[in-house]
């Protein structure tokens, strides 16, 4: 215990607020290895918001190497973080107990099975989606290949009231924004 009080003033992290909602708001969050992997004030903080009503999910675009995964991973490590009732990297961060944390990140296949790295990824996020509930924070990385995947999360969101934030690559210059 001493150990994460002396980490959490040498870094500034604060008491998140947990409640029995469906929100996830981080103001200044920062990833808490990568930011030590960095020189002092290099890591950009940023901000997240989800409730479960009408922000329920986050399309993350952008070009390789643009922070993507770093920012899905740290959402999930400090809501995990926040729930074991440590203080956080972040300014600020409120959330309500997620009941579980799901993540699918990265290509990979199964080919003794006969799964190419498409269906591993189809059978996993389809685990995913039928698993999580409301409570559930569900993290995507790398799932844009899939026809109809927005239109596919959009119905599961809406049916489910899960809480999500998806990334992918797409071969944009700057942001894009999507009527889901």
């Amino acid at each position: 215990l001493v150990s994460l009080a002396f980490t959490a003033v040498q870094n500034r992290w604060v008491r998140p607020q947990v409640s029995d909602s469906l929100e996830l708001a981080i103001e200044g969050g920062r990833h808490p290895v990568v930011e030590q992997m960095l020189p002092s004030g290099k890591f950009v903080e940023n901000d997240s918001f989800l409730d479960g009503a009408g922000h329920q999910l986050i399309v993350l675009t952008g070009p390789n190497m643009a922070g993507k995964s770093t920012y899905l991973r740290q959402n999930a490590l400090l809501a995990i973080i926040a729930q074991a009732g440590l203080f956080v990297p972040a300014k600020r961060l409120r959330l309500g107990v997620a009941d579980r944390v799901f993540s699918r990140v990265g290509a990979s296949d199964d080919l003794s099975r006969g799964r190419s790295t498409f269906m591993t990824e189809m059978v996993e996020t389809a685990a995913i989606l039928h698993q999580s509930g409301p409570r559930a924070l569900v993290i995507l990385d790398e799932i844009h290949r899939t026809p109809g995947i927005f239109q596919t999360l959009r119905g599961v969101v809406d049916r489910r009231r899960r809480k999500g934030i998806r990334a992918g690559q797409f071969l944009l210059l700057g942001s894009a924004s999507m009527d889901l």
